[in-house]
């Protein structure tokens, strides 16, 4: 069913989904004839907590999918849905992937993130309490935002990888993720910079982390070379590393790794981002 309506001047609504007795809403992130080749197809799919739920969080969720599509369901819209059963308010990003290379996933995700604190009060969230998640290759977007935005208003508050490609160099990254996002010929200078482990400083948030060991596609040493790069800039990180569970685990579809959630459950609460806002 479509319905249209306006929300702000920026806003434009595509469509409702229904999932249960909760309803997603589904937004162009960019206004007509900006944000460049692509930009007309990319969302953000909203979900709210109930009413009289909402703690005032947010975060942007980065669905995998290696750059060449985007994971919306078990990476996506079902994480969206855990986060409302906790008072945050979720949106879940739709951004170009390949043909679209970079920085156009970058631009999306911060616009993403500029945009919800500039119109927070719509969205009935507090503007210093938005953070970001991503998976896979969305978990190296997510990184992306944490280390490369272009000032406060797109700077996350916080950070939460799950199983993140986070170095772009050869025999460590998820190759297929590096040329959809970089190409096949993609200059040294330009790997460096995209390696999201070079990239921290003291402004990058706080992150939370995991990976599993049995993973093949993305190495542990994405994670590992990323937390140690938080460690060295005095970033306060939480890591942990299953040992089982393939890569794609989403919510804990692997016994061996399904106890994430309820660790980033008593992370954010320890962090103030399941409780009223201060």
């Amino acid at each position: 069913m479509m319905l249209f309506m306006k929300q702000s001047i920026y806003l434009a609504v595509l469509s409702f989904v229904t999932s249960g007795n909760a309803i997603a809403e589904t937004f162009k992130l960019w206004p007509d004839g900006e944000g460049g080749p692509g930009a007309a197809g990319v969302t953000l799919t909203v979900h709210r907590p109930a009413k009289g739920k909402e703690n005032g969080a947010a975060v942007v969720i980065c669905p995998g999918g290696g750059y060449g599509m985007c994971v919306m369901s078990y990476e996506g819209n079902d994480v969206g849905r855990w986060f409302t059963s906790h008072g945050v308010t979720a949106f879940v990003l739709r951004y170009r992937v390949a043909p679209h290379k970079h920085p156009l996933p970058g631009d999306d995700v911060r616009k993403a993130i500029s945009r919800l604190r500039a119109e927070a009060a719509d969205f009935n969230v507090d503007p210093k309490r938005i953070g970001v998640m991503g998976f896979s290759a969305g978990g190296h977007l997510a990184a992306t935002a944490g280390t490369q935005f272009d000032g406060d208003k797109s700077r996350p508050d916080f950070m939460i990888l799950a199983y993140p490609v986070i170095s772009m160099e050869e025999g460590v990254t998820h190759m297929g993720s590096r040329r959809n996002l970089l190409g096949d010929s993609a200059a040294p200078e330009l790997v460096k910079r995209m390696s999201m482990e070079t990239q921290v400083t003291r402004r990058t948030p706080p992150a939370f982390i995991f990976q599993t060991d049995q993973d093949r596609a993305v190495p542990a040493e994405n994670a590992l070379r990323f937390v140690l790069s938080l460690r060295k800039a005095g970033v306060s990180c939480e890591f942990h590393l299953f040992r089982e569970g393939r890569h794609g685990v989403g919510l804990g579809r692997h016994e061996g790794s399904s106890k994430w959630p309820g660790l980033l459950e008593q992370w954010l609460r320890r962090s103030g981002y399941l409780g009223a806002g201060k």
